[in-house]
């Protein structure tokens, strides 16, 4: 009765509540009448600047990129019309779309994009990883000219971070005070770190969509944003949790969309703590994970249970020889035993005058996540690991992965944050690692690879490569994977042509129709 009560007194206040709000002074949210489409996550607008928040205005279309995919992960045209690559591999020439104008009328030029692909090339993007020699403007196009051939120079160039503003979206700084793209919507209205609004732009070169306003709103609380869905005070509801997908499935005011994407749900370790750094207890922490259990409990499919690093949906990289991490606590306490740990008359473990006490720090932007650690801290307690999980806000982990202060982070990383997982892997494992992934920790089997990776023909030897690195991080546990990650949306009836991007790069809102 408490949770019914609970909902009950959720969903009346949703009900009252107008549906024109304020987001601090004078700005209002969900003003416009219908039909204004009305999108709803749980992330917040925290910057402007494409390297560290601009795929909020990608997934709203209001940006664009040098090369776009499809659905089945083909590169197709952006802002460049098409490319060719010289028969050495080491210059690319990008065509750009013939008459293509930002939203304040003005044309996009060679140079205009050059600006943008040479801010990418800062270390928190992905085009970082790229060999290139130089990026030059030319008559209606962009050379771009690599030290070696790098093949997956199109999927980087696809990443949020390499979007192309207007000039005039620059201060005299340098810095992005406002959103000019030249995407099919155009912003009307930005008020961080909650709203933004926009409308479809008349300069575009494709059909005028049917859905011509939209706005988007972050709502924090996963059970808020069902119950907005729920009551028709959002049309497209993203970062559900699972009590509510399964509770809307059972009624009819929404239809649940479903898509497996790229994501793994796991623990980034900092392989230099005193006790962390011996991986037998990385190997330890893993084996006391019951995945089966979370993924069944929390996440209501125990298909979900992580195996290994990558997901099914990365096949390229995951290695289906591997043998699945399993759930075994007696061979996890002989790993920490091995390890010099002993329990003290608390149950706990000890070496020395060390307790076995880890900090799990996470965050409520995926609902699940807390819950998840919740469960990690009762079943490590079980083998005589004592956590204390703190929930705060994402930035916490790369935070404090950049001060050395973090000892585990509970994250869900998208191996898809371009359709070529190279991107992310690289970003991730370059160096001592990267901001969500391993902490401290290198090999030089897996910088061998990601070095040959890339100028390596699609065959066996890429397969074996991708191997080596799925292989290698299986053994060393510097990142613990729990469960892999289905995207849900629960969407109006009112909207025909839902469909979830299974790269999370777009809400695709302009192939959306209003029912009649």
């Amino acid at each position: 009765m408490g949770n019914i009560g609970k909902r009950r007194r959720l969903l009346k206040a949703a009900l009252a509540a107008p549906i024109v709000s304020t987001v601090g002074a004078g700005k209002a949210v969900f003003a416009q009448p219908l039909p204004t489409l009305r999108v709803i996550g749980p992330w917040e607008l925290s910057s402007l600047d494409p390297l560290r928040n601009g795929y909020l205005f990608s997934r709203m279309q209001v940006t664009e990129t040098l090369v776009d995919y499809d659905a089945a992960g083909v590169p197709v045209a952006g802002l460049a019309a098409g490319w060719q690559m010289s028969p050495d591999g080491l210059q690319w020439r990008f065509a750009l779309r013939p008459g293509a104008r930002f939203h304040d009328g003005t044309p996009v030029t060679a140079g205009d994009v050059v600006a943008a692909l040479g801010r990418a090339r800062h270390a928190a993007g992905v085009l970082g990883a790229a060999p290139i020699a130089g990026i030059d403007a030319e008559t209606g196009a962009v050379s771009i000219r690599l030290a070696r051939p790098f093949a997956p120079l199109l999927a980087l160039l696809s990443h949020s971070s390499t979007q192309v503003l207007a000039p005039a979206s620059f201060g005299a700084d340098g810095t992005v005070r406002a959103i000019i793209g030249s995407g099919p919507y155009r912003v009307t209205e930005l008020a961080p770190p909650q709203h933004f609004a926009v409308e479809a732009f008349d300069g575009w070169h494709g059909a005028r969509p049917a859905v011509t306003h939209a706005e988007y709103l972050s709502v924090g609380r996963a059970e808020m944003r069902a119950l907005m869905a729920e009551a028709g005070q959002a049309h497209l509801a993203y970062g559900l949790d699972p009590g509510s997908i399964a509770r809307l499935q059972r009624g009819r005011a929404v239809a649940v969309h479903a898509v497996t994407v790229p994501r793994t749900t796991l623990l980034k370790l900092n392989a230099s703590h005193p006790l962390l750094a011996d991986v037998r207890v990385r190997r330890a922490l893993a084996l006391a994970l019951d995945r089966r259990g979370i993924a069944s409990a929390i996440l209501r499919d125990p298909s979900l249970a992580a195996g290994q690093l990558f997901p099914p949906a990365l096949p390229g990289w995951r290695d289906p020889r591997l043998p699945a991490l399993g759930y075994d606590p007696a061979a996890a306490r002989g790993l920490l035993a091995e390890a010099g740990f002993q329990p003290d008359t608390d149950g706990l473990l000890r070496r020395g005058p060390d307790r076995l006490a880890l900090m799990l720090r996470t965050f409520p932007d995926r609902p699940e996540l807390p819950v998840i650690a919740a469960a990690i801290q009762e079943q490590w307690r079980q083998v005589g690991v004592a956590v204390r999980v703190a929930v705060g806000n994402s930035s916490d982990i790369p935070f404090g992965h950049r001060d050395g202060t973090l000892e585990v982070g509970l994250l869900a990383r998208n191996f898809g944050v371009v359709p070529d997982a190279f991107g992310a892997v690289a970003q991730d494992f370059a160096g001592q690692g990267g901001d969500w992934g391993p902490m401290r920790w290198s090999s030089p089997v897996v910088t061998a690879a990601l070095a040959a990776l890339p100028s390596t023909p699609e065959g066996p030897r890429a397969e074996a490569l991708r191997r080596q690195v799925a292989d290698t991080l299986h053994d060393a546990m510097p990142l613990i994977p729990v469960v892999w990650y289905r995207q849900t949306l629960a969407a109006s009836p009112r909207l025909a042509g839902v469909s979830i991007d299974p790269f999370e790069r777009s809400y695709r809102l302009t192939q959306l129709q209003w029912k009649t």
